[in-house]
């Protein structure tokens, strides 16, 4: 069962962490877009400078499941080193418990935000609602459960691996 979720954790990590590269990429195009319009040819686009902020936000929200579980979300590193071994595993037990009731109340509140901005249109895309802006939040909420989940079962503490 153990190995199972964590196949499973480790392919929806995998793809939230390439879509929020892709978002990256997105961002990153438009925000060029952006400013050949503006200042090469002149004529500012309404709806690049939306599409970058709304790509930035999705990029976030769904970079936050590899962030946990690679353990590189903020930590209390000295009170996990100095404690015995028996206290960590309950130290991070309880960091699990209190990152999956934030991130429940974030999913929960962020679907509620999504479905009532769905009668609103987004301003310089008037075709899309908010809801799909909005929607990032339960979906990366949803996804880094996953995350915070599986860096309990096989911890990963790489956060002060890359540290100076």
């Amino acid at each position: 069962m153990k190995s199972a979720f964590l196949s499973l954790e480790r392919r929806l990590t995998s793809l939230s962490l390439s879509l929020a590269c892709l978002m990256m990429v997105i961002a990153v195009c438009m925000g060029m877009v952006q400013v050949l319009m503006r200042f090469v040819f002149e004529l500012p686009s309404e709806w690049s400078e939306v599409s970058v902020r709304i790509s930035l936000v999705w990029m976030v929200f769904l970079g936050i499941p590899a962030a946990f579980r690679f353990g590189s979300m903020m930590s209390v590193d000295l009170m996990h080193r100095l404690a015995p071994p028996r206290f960590q595993r309950f130290l991070e037990g309880v960091i699990a418990v209190l990152s999956l009731t934030m991130l429940g109340i974030i999913a929960w509140y962020g679907w509620d935000y999504a479905q009532r901005g769905a009668v609103q249109t987004i301003i310089g895309l008037e075709y899309f609602s908010m809801f799909w802006a909005f929607l990032a939040l339960p979906v990366g909420a949803i996804f880094a459960m996953f995350g915070v989940v599986g860096n309990f079962l096989e911890p990963r503490h790489d956060e002060l691996s890359t540290a100076l």
